[in-house]
């Protein structure tokens, strides 16, 4: 995400930074290009007339012009307003002092906002709260199944409404059930339209009034630029939002959504989405977002994933193993299954700080299952000592692995690698790294 953006600005930084000093033309110029910059990213041009004129501000006073190192002074001015932007930290929901927490959720058709209310009521149970979903679009039957077979994959109640067909009526109901058997929180799916109108705006003015969430929180589809901004704005006029949240974003090489909503609505984005599957949700946080378009990675993000990912005992008994040098290939696909949970390999590696320097790698998400068929097609004695695997062996496996024996080659060339690398690691001579970027059918030479 952002990828556009992020080239646009890294080449504006490069030739400010190459400067020695800086006069008002020079700010002038870079903030032309920051401008095309952000009008190819889709951004609202009201919110880049005002970001603009507040970099210019800052940019002409003496804090710039006349410090030592004006271009990275500018840059860090410019990073500074980005960030402000984007919003002023990551704003999580606030649960009630007297449950049920009533969280509204609203959108346009097409967004992604039932996924979302799967996705979010996910991170509740993560959190060991109680949650309710509520089906509330009556116009789309399918919108019904959706949440109920979501609600049966997490393990979570989906409020039942009978008969009832007013979507007033049933999030009355679903939060008198919720009140009732004690649920910490209820998420009210309500209908989306292919576009807005005044119908759909009065039917979740009505819905407000009746049930009073704690949260409104709007659905936009981050595909959609500066319009989502624009739809976001209309959104929080007409009903009253107070935040959103941003899907498809693993496919936003723009950013505008983002860039603008905070600007037009007022309201900061709380979570995006990054992917179809449930897991692939994040918390927003700013800072982070502009180092990831800086290029300079986002270790805390990465840090959470991977807590979230392995489990304490897990890390525990690995870390036995490597120190006994006792790591073997079956150990090795369940640590590709933990990496897997963490979510895309070419999102976990545009959050290490460089990684946007690897220009030419290309990361094969499928060799994850080549790898997992390969190991899966050994013995159990294969898989605990590799270096019994002989030709006649290679083709059997390759056989059942549906891949070739050079594939068997070249992932036993890498784990013996790896082994290799462990043994220095505990020996204290560790030099260089594991080429994980080849072993995932990466092309060029990252070491990590």
């Amino acid at each position: 995400m952002f990828e556009n953006l992020s080239n646009r600005l890294e080449a504006i930084y490069k030739k400010l930074k190459g400067r020695g000093l800086l006069k008002e033309p020079d700010v002038d110029e870079a903030l032309r290009e920051i401008r095309i910059a952000l009008i190819e990213a889709d951004v609202s041009l009201p919110v880049i007339k005002d970001f603009l004129a507040d970099i210019r501000e800052k940019a002409i006073g003496q804090e710039v012009l006349k410090s030592l190192t004006p271009g990275h002074q500018m840059v860090k001015v410019v990073n500074d307003h980005l960030t402000q932007l984007l919003g002023d930290g990551f704003h999580d929901i606030e649960f009630a002092s007297k449950p049920p927490t009533i969280i509204l959720m609203a959108g346009l058709q097409g967004s992604g906002k039932t996924t979302t209310v799967g996705k979010l009521a996910k991170r509740f149970k993560a959190k060991g709260k109680k949650c309710l979903l509520v089906p509330a679009d009556v116009y789309r039957p399918a919108a019904i199944e959706q949440l109920n077979v979501l609600g049966r994959e997490l393990e979570i109640d989906v409020y039942q409404a009978g008969e009832e067909n007013d979507p007033v009526a049933i999030c009355a109901g679903a939060v008198e059930e919720a009140t009732r058997k004690i649920y910490q929180v209820v998420i009210l799916d309500t209908a989306g339209r292919i576009q807005i109108d005044d119908e759909m705006m009065d039917e979740l003015r009505r819905i407000k009034e009746k049930v009073q969430p704690h949260e409104v929180l709007f659905v936009a589809d981050a595909m959609m630029g500066q319009e989502a901004a624009s739809v976001a704005g209309t959104f929080h006029e007409s009903v009253g939002i107070d935040g959103v949240i941003l899907t498809k974003m693993d496919g936003d090489a723009r950013g505008g959504a983002a860039l603008s909503i905070k600007g037009v609505t007022g309201k900061p984005i709380r979570f995006i989405g990054t992917g179809e599957k449930l897991d692939a949700f994040e918390p927003f946080h700013p800072d982070r977002i502009v180092s990831r378009i800086l290029g300079m990675g986002d270790v805390m993000s990465l840090v959470e994933k991977a807590e979230q990912a392995y489990e304490l005992e897990e890390q525990e008994e690995l870390e036995k193993k490597l120190r006994k040098n006792a790591f073997t290939l079956e150990d090795f696909k369940d640590q590709l299954k933990q990496i897997q949970k963490m979510g895309s390999i070419q999102q976990i590696i545009g959050m290490i700080p460089g990684a946007n320097k690897l220009k030419g790698l290309k990361i094969d998400e499928n060799a994850f299952v080549r790898v997992e068929a390969i190991i899966n097609s050994m013995t159990r004695g294969e898989r605990a000592r590799h270096g019994i695997i002989n030709s006649s062996r290679k083709r059997r496996i390759a056989t059942g692995s549906g891949t070739s024996v050079n594939e068997i080659n070249k992932l036993l060339k890498q784990f013996a690698q790896m082994q290799k690398m462990m043994k220095r690691f505990n020996s204290g001579k560790m030099k260089g790294g594991f080429n994980f970027g080849s072993l995932m059918g990466g092309r060029g030479r990252p070491s990590f």
